[in-house]
């Protein structure tokens, strides 16, 4: 039977995969600056989609089209950057993880609660938000906020033991997969409202704090890439004619902080489109009104992405330190060493630092700058464990990230809610 289902997807995922054809995948080693720089200047050069950026002494991760990889690899040789290959054929890799994923999926259907084996597609996700909302009324609002260019709901949820009525609590905010490949993210999310809402593991997190969470942040991006094309990142909006042919913005560069001055594009056809203008896309836009809206008692703000394990901070558009920096990386150490509790040994531990400066790379428009600079205090991107040697977090990994990030919202939010009260 399972023989007889990977034989269908494989047939189904041939044509499915057919633009990655001739696509390969390098691990690249940059060992100084000169050659960071030089990178960052090739990106644009040969088109290159990095999915994992390297730093110092850990690979990066970069995906190239075949009519660009002799002359992107000519030029890694010119300036020295050491790189080897990941995937040799990326469309067959593609393939074989569509075949597990299925193959997964028929194995754990589950009902009321979310299974943690397997990717789900936006429906079953949304099925579980509107049912926690529907299952713990006392404790949970659903907020559905708008509708994405595509039509889908925008939902989040907030948790309270008090309906946000108690201004002396802490917030803590958390959302996850802006960019629409960054799958894994969204277990993370979804793990925490188990934690807090099904399992009650932190009665005082649940008792002392309020709780935002919204999960899926670009659900028309995540639908697009889980369906459709694997590496999609950006919204699917058409924001003038012009687009129509290379639709969506990178949410991550869309907020109102030194919007489109680094690290972006104003080449709509760019993985790093920064919009037209900030906040052009319904999706930032509802992460800005929560921020908003419960500005004043925001102690910590996390944003999840994928993958490199790191912990990020402000500022990321110029490597400039924040005047709340040694809050900022002291709480960041402490997450990353609540991480390390539960981590598995060949799991690389977490870096912790400023963002521009961990990556050797400044963008500007991000999310954790933005929340920073209206008042967050504490404002992180979190960047989730790799895949190894395939493209997304292998589904066997899935439940293990959850659990072991858990541990670093734990310790930032316990952290965070001493600070706010002193």
């Amino acid at each position: 039977m399972n023989s007889l289902i990977l034989l269908c997807v494989f047939a189904f995922a041939y044509a499915k995969h057919e633009m990655y054809i001739g696509y390969k995948s390098y691990y690249i080693s940059p060992s100084h600056e000169n050659q960071f720089q030089a990178l960052a200047s090739l990106e644009n050069e040969y088109q290159i989609d990095v999915l994992t950026r390297p730093i110092f002494g850990r690979d990066g991760l970069v995906l190239v089209k075949p009519e660009y990889r002799e002359s992107f690899l000519d030029a890694l040789d010119k300036y020295g950057i050491k790189y080897r290959i990941h995937v040799d054929d990326v469309k067959a890799q593609l393939d074989y993880e569509d075949a597990i994923l299925e193959l997964r999926r028929n194995q754990t259907r589950s009902t009321e609660r979310l299974s943690y084996t397997s990717y789900h597609d936006w429906p079953v996700i949304e099925e579980y938000i509107d049912g926690i909302a529907h299952r713990y009324p006392d404790l949970v609002k659903l907020v559905n906020a708008a509708r994405t260019f595509e039509g889908r709901n925008l939902k989040y949820l907030k948790i309270s033991t008090t309906n946000f009525e108690d201004a002396s609590k802490p917030v803590v905010v958390v959302d996850a997969a802006i960019h629409a490949r960054e799958w894994a993210t969204i277990p993370v999310a979804t793990w925490a409202i188990r934690k807090l809402v099904e399992d009650v593991t932190e009665p005082d997190l649940l008792n002392n704090f309020d709780w935002v969470i919204f999960p899926v942040a670009n659900p028309d991006g995540y639908t697009f890439s889980l369906n459709t094309q694997r590496f999609w990142r950006k919204t699917r909006s058409i924001v003038s004619p012009n687009t129509k042919r290379c639709p969506g913005v990178d949410g991550n560069r869309n907020y109102d902080f030194h919007w489109n001055t680094v690290g972006t594009s104003t080449n709509p056809c760019a993985e790093n489109y920064g919009g037209p203008k900030a906040f052009s896309e319904i999706e930032t836009r509802i992460v800005r009104d929560i921020l908003d809206e419960h500005l004043s008692r925001i102690s910590l703000y996390l944003t999840i992405h994928s993958h490199g394990s790191m912990i990020l901070y402000p500022w990321g558009h110029d490597g400039s330190l924040s005047h709340h920096a040694l809050g900022l990386h002291t709480v960041g150490i402490e997450m990353a060493d609540a991480i390390h509790t539960k981590a598995l040994s060949h799991f690389p531990r977490y870096v912790v630092g400023n963002a521009a400066l961990v990556l050797r790379y400044a963008a500007s428009g991000a999310s954790e700058d933005y929340a920073h600079s209206v008042g967050v205090p504490l404002s992180y991107t979190y960047e989730l464990p790799g895949g190894g040697r395939g493209f997304f977090l292998d589904p066997i990994y899935i439940k293990q990230v959850a659990t072991e990030t858990w541990e670093g919202i734990v310790a930032g939010a316990s952290k965070s809610g001493i600070l706010f009260r002193a």
